[in-house]
């Protein structure tokens, strides 16, 4: 059993650290993660507060990063009754005024297996979600213990864009989304995460989770337009400094 670091008690639950792995946000960086385990005792209410202390989910798997010689990846949610909408967000809100979100059961449709390998093959050739079989999509989207949601977003009935969030006891933890990357021009994740600080704002809930932020991480960089952007530091949430990527 690893050493638990910043780590609140959680006495039904063990921890372990996975071998190294290449990481996928910093080239040439080695990567580890704290695993919690048993999945099926993570229920919402403690998954909540996994997320308080930096976890995050891919489908059964709850993890947080635990490299051995870095401590780049950061726990971050945006404050929601802090936040203003900068003006390209604004300019975001009005491009896609027009589409419609509704919630869907939380089960394989084929047609958002198709939005997501499209997205794959667009956003995120060679980094091996791009030929993700459809067994493995519903592993990593569509099984979970926690209060999980799906949202579909269409625009004059075609479909545009798909939302995975967990609804959290604080907050939404925003899992994944993926949209049709094709069309050119669009702002469809900008406007997911503002849609997420809406609904945030109707269930009085004060966090969105965003999982985390890299300063050097070019993959990251449309967090820290999000603001203000809390991250995780020694064990509490600190306001992030975003121009120079610290935290006071």
């Amino acid at each position: 059993m690893a050493h638990l670091r910043d780590l609140p008690p959680f006495p039904l639950l063990q921890f372990y650290a996975t071998a190294p792995y290449g990481c996928s946000y910093l080239p040439g960086r080695v990567a580890r993660s704290q695993v919690a385990t048993p999945t099926h005792l993570i229920d919402t209410a403690t998954y909540s507060d996994l997320v308080r202390a930096g976890f995050r989910r891919s489908g059964m798997f709850t993890y947080r990063p635990y490299c051995d010689a870095c401590r780049e990846c950061q726990p971050a949610r945006i404050v929601v009754q802090e936040f203003q909408p900068s003006r390209s967000h604004r300019r975001a809100l009005a491009q896609h005024a027009n589409l419609v979100a509704q919630e869907r059961p939380l089960s394989f449709r084929e047609e958002h297996y198709a939005l997501y390998q499209r997205y794959q093959l667009a956003r995120h050739q060679g980094g091996g979600m791009d030929d993700d079989s459809r067994d493995q999509y519903a592993h990593f989207l569509l099984q979970t213990h926690v209060d999980s949601r799906l949202i579909e977003f269409r625009e004059e009935g075609q479909l545009r864009m798909v939302c995975i969030i967990d609804v959290l006891d604080d907050g939404l933890s925003s899992v994944y989304t993926f949209f049709d990357a094709d069309r050119q021009g669009t702002s469809y994740g900008t406007y997911a995460i503002l849609w997420q600080l809406s609904l945030c704002r109707n269930l009085h809930l004060p966090y969105l989770y965003l999982g985390y932020w890299i300063k050097d991480s070019r993959k990251m960089a449309y967090k820290a337009k999000f603001k203000p952007l809390e991250v995780l530091r020694g064990g509490q949430w600190v306001i992030a400094d975003v121009s120079a990527g610290t935290a006071r």
